[in-house]
């Protein structure tokens, strides 16, 4: 993962993601096993506007999502977070520096743009 993604005008329609690795900078597994759950709780309220009536059960928000990487327990936080409540955005920020941990960007590919299977 790298640091930084320049968004190009031919890159901007598409979503970028921050994964925030449940490793720490010195190579340590960051505790408490459940870490990428609990925050994702936290950031259940932050849904999409006027969001879909379905998704009236418990569930994480869409913007801020746990998953497992390699192995590795992540959380991954879309950009969009950032406009839609920039306090939020920031918590998560300040939640991976404060703790050390690892991070990276990505963005997200649409399926009629990825390159093909060999």
């Amino acid at each position: 993962m790298t640091d930084s993604i320049p968004v190009t005008p031919s890159s901007a329609h598409r979503s970028r993601e921050l994964f925030i690795q449940g490793v720490t900078r010195a190579g340590r597994t960051f505790r408490p096993s459940d870490w990428a759950e609990r925050l994702c709780g936290v950031m259940a309220q932050f849904q999409p506007e006027g969001g879909d009536p379905s998704r009236a059960h418990i569930g994480y928000s869409p913007y801020v999502r746990p998953t497992i990487v390699h192995g590795i327990k992540c959380v991954i936080v879309d950009e969009r977070l950032r406009e839609l409540e920039p306090l939020a955005w920031n918590f998560v920020l300040d939640f991976a520096r404060d703790n050390d941990l690892q991070t990276g960007e990505a963005c997200e590919v649409p399926l009629d743009r990825a390159p093909p299977k060999s």
